[in-house]
């Protein structure tokens, strides 16, 4: 079984190999949340006129599942790059938004009430 990589081992992989090619200068916040919001587009693209049905089964064509894999790294690494280059913990900051919004949108019937 092949060990996955921890997040901070891929964050380092990419910036290494961002340096290497000398792109630095163009991985700035707003070039990197500009591509972000282009892959996440390339991804939705390969859904866009399925219905309900085909999406749920999309990754049993391999060559549909090979798109989605691929668009699904794209938006994964310019995120991370983008995390980096605002020194922003992702995984800090969705532990966070969980939190918020457990309190923002209690489980129905558990007599909690939404925070103001």
């Amino acid at each position: 079984m092949t060990e996955h990589p921890d997040l901070a081992g891929l964050q380092r992989r990419l910036t290494e190999f961002a340096a290497a090619r000398d792109w630095q200068p163009f991985h700035t916040p707003k070039n990197l949340a500009s591509a972000l919001s282009v892959e996440a587009a390339e991804l939705v693209e390969i859904f866009q006129w399925l219905t309900p049905e085909q999406s749920a089964a999309v990754m049993s064509d391999p060559a549909t599942a090979h798109r989605v894999t691929d668009e699904v790294a794209d938006v994964l690494a310019y995120l991370l790059q983008f995390c980096e280059v605002l020194s922003v913990d992702p995984l800090a900051a969705l532990a966070a938004k969980i939190e918020r919004n457990e309190g923002r949108f209690p489980v129905p019937g558990s007599g909690k009430h939404p925070e103001a």
